[in-house]
């Protein structure tokens, strides 16, 4: 069944009837015939060549992320700005587009759209521009002949023009008065006001999506004729502390909960740790309840939160442990009309440290083969708490709960180390898959336990020692 979607593409207002799971890409290219946005790696999200800005108003305040229209539903867009590289063209070339010619960061220029999206982007984000955070900014825009090296020297251009600049308290009226954006941008906030915002319709049969970053690389065909509605939360409400827990409304992001001063106080790296599981454009739409109930025995923000006290609550009003909901192979503690609404996190009590551990053919951006966290609280020398989860050696994201067990009043010294590695051999079940042989993932999990030691406890526990 179509619905009505009304958005402003570009600098056009726009009314749409069409079925809410169509992906974004194909809107762009088939019905507004704007073929600068491609497509370029069979819609896994992995080259960027789709990248889009979608703008919208939150708290007052007008935002821009970049995300892969390929992976994106139309219905996302329901009162929002989407921004294609047609959208910042104009007469000359922009700063960016100028840096990138000036650097022969160029060649076929199949994926260069996406590059200057991606640049200009991050630049709508920060008016405080580095070279490193440009050169995450476009970490999933990928180029097959140019080589990075150019590509890098052209973000440094511009990341060393933006400093010459005053930086105004508004970063859209700066980039318009330097010609990196068009004039047409200083209107689009007030348009988005007057924007008619028609609800979606649910049916029976309404599927209910969060980010949809790997559902649609699994069922783009299944879905693209679909009718979708799409979980979401004012912004302010999505993290939050409560008594003694932090509460995390299900549509919160990747990038939102890296962002997050409260995350930020259990996890501090968690910037750090957030950068190893995926592109900006994914992490700017992939959810957490999405990353949990698919399921995946290597879901990287599952892994992380198994190691704390989390619960999961449901639209039901109902309550399951995440330690408790995966049953097995992608078989959940749910029903197929019940979702998750809010994720409860513990506070642990005292000062925790904690630690991520990854391993995969790519150290960005990739699957893992096995990846662990740990948390762990002390008192003097004794393990007082802790909590250890790995992926990528059984059929379900993992907690040790028998080495975890086995850890809490123990000394921290070598010898309790090495009793938990007996343990840890008997918990896991890992199989040989295209990721690794079993006896290679069984190998890792036992490395990455011990990295957690030595990078939390450097002058307690060498690489010697174990």
């Amino acid at each position: 069944m179509a619905q009505k979607i009304n958005f402003i593409l570009n600098n056009v207002e726009l009314s749409v009837e069409s079925a809410t799971g169509k992906t974004l890409l194909d809107f762009i290219r088939k019905d507004a015939k704007l073929t600068g946005t491609k497509e370029g790696c069979c819609r896994e999200g992995d080259c960027g060549a789709c990248t889009v800005l979608i703008g919208e108003i939150i708290n007052d305040e007008l935002h821009y992320k970049s995300v892969n229209s390929c992976l994106y539903p139309i219905g996302k867009v329901n009162g929002k700005h989407v921004v294609t590289i047609e959208g910042i063209n104009s007469d000359e070339l922009t700063p960016v587009q100028h840096a990138y010619t000036e650097e022969n960061a160029s060649q076929c220029g199949f994926c260069t759209p996406g590059f200057i999206i991606s640049t200009t982007g991050y630049l709508l984000k920060n008016d405080k521009p580095n070279i490193d955070s440009a050169i995450n900014a476009v970490a999933g825009n990928v180029c097959r002949c140019t080589g990075y090296v150019s590509i890098k020297r052209a973000l440094n251009d511009i990341v060393e023009e933006m400093k010459l600049y005053d930086n105004s308290d508004n970063v859209i009226t700066e980039l318009i008065s330097k010609k990196y954006i068009p004039e047409y941008f200083s209107t689009i906030k007030e348009r988005l006001k007057r924007l008619e915002i028609i609800e979606l319709k649910e049916s029976n049969k309404t599927l209910i999506v969060g980010g949809g970053t790997d559902l649609y690389v699994q069922r783009e065909d299944d879905l693209k004729n679909e009718d979708l509605v799409f979980v979401s939360a004012d912004a302010a409400e999505k993290i939050y502390k409560e008594g003694n827990s932090i509460f995390i409304t299900g549509s919160t992001t990747f990038q939102e909960l890296a962002h997050s001063d409260v995350i930020k106080e259990l996890i501090p790296n968690i910037e750090e740790v957030n950068k190893l599981i995926a592109s900006l454009p994914i992490r700017n739409s992939a959810t957490i309840a999405g990353n949990i109930v698919n399921a995946s025995p290597i879901a990287d923000m599952t892994i992380i939160l198994l190691t704390l006290n989390t619960a999961l609550h449901l639209n039901d009003n109902r309550t399951v442990p995440l330690r408790e909901f995966f049953l097995g192979y992608k078989t959940l503690a749910k029903s197929e009309t019940e979702i998750i609404e809010k994720i409860e996190i513990q506070i642990p009590e005292g000062k925790t440290l904690f630690n991520f551990e990854k391993v995969s053919k790519r150290t960005h951006l990739d699957i893992a083969s096995v990846n662990s966290a740990f948390i762990i609280s002390l008192e003097d020398k004794k393990i007082v708490s802790c909590g250890l989860s790995i992926g990528g050696v059984a059929p379900i994201p993992l907690f040790l709960k028998e080495t975890s067990a086995y850890l809490e009043g123990k000394d921290l010294d070598t010898e309790t180390i090495k009793g938990a590695l007996k343990i840890i051999d008997k918990e896991i079940s890992p199989i040989s898959d295209v990721r690794g042989s079993a006896e290679y993932k069984r190998l890792l999990a036992k490395q990455m336990f011990k990295s957690h030691f030595i990078k939390l406890f450097p002058d307690k526990i060498s690489v010697e020692d174990l």
